[in-house]
This record gives structure tokens, C-alpha cells and sequence, in this order.
């Protein structure tokens, strides 16, 4: 299970990401993501601390939030060892800023 929650901090907005990113979650994280491109003047933060496991289709998710945010500054943070071999072996370390 997925629990996503946006908060605006300072000058931007955070999206965090709690549980797994598992096939059955990935339409409501979909959902869940609306929201933070409305702040059109907003850098974007993918918190993911507390995200657990990501799936394949979790991966697509943050290929869309990249593309619909790549004038905003997508950044990562809270990459988990595990989060972050995935990220590693399929490339994602190199298309976001992972601070």
C-alpha cells in the first residue's frame, strides 16, 4: 500500500512517499500527483523516504512526473539504499537531481 501526501514548504513543493509503489497502488499515486503541478512558480521534490519497494510501473510514474515537471527542477530525496540500486541499474540516477 501507497500513501502519498504534498505539502508546500517554503518555495516548494514536497510530494512524500510512504509504503509500496507495488502495480495494484500505481493508479492512485497517478491520482495523487494532480496537484503538484498546479503551483506553476514551484520547485518539485519527490521525497522518498519512506518509500519501501517500487515496481516497474512505479518507475513509468516518475518518468511522467519528470517529463510533466522538467521545467520545475525535479528533485529526489531520501533515497533508501535499496530505492536507490533500482534507480542505479535502471538509469534513473542520471535524468534526476538526487540530493
Amino acid at each position: 500500500m501507497i500513501k502519498s501526501t504534498i505539502c508546500e514548504e517554503d518555495d516548494r513543493t514536497v510530494m512524500y512517499f510512504e509504503g509500496w509503489l507495488d502495480t495494484s497502488e500505481v493508479k492512485k499515486a497517478k491520482k495523487e500527483k494532480g496537484p503538484l503541478f498546479e503551483c506553476s512558480d514551484r520547485q518539485i521534490v519527490l521525497d522518498l523516504s519512506g518509500l519501501k519497494y517500487i515496481c516497474s510501473g512505479g518507475l513509468r510514474l516518475f518518468i511522467e512526473l519528470l517529463k510533466d515537471g522538467r521545467t520545475k527542477g525535479n528533485t529526489l530525496t531520501g533515497l533508501s539504499p535499496y530505492i536507490t540500486k533500482v534507480f542505479d541499474e535502471t538509469g534513473f540516477t542520471r535524468l534526476f537531481k538526487i540530493v
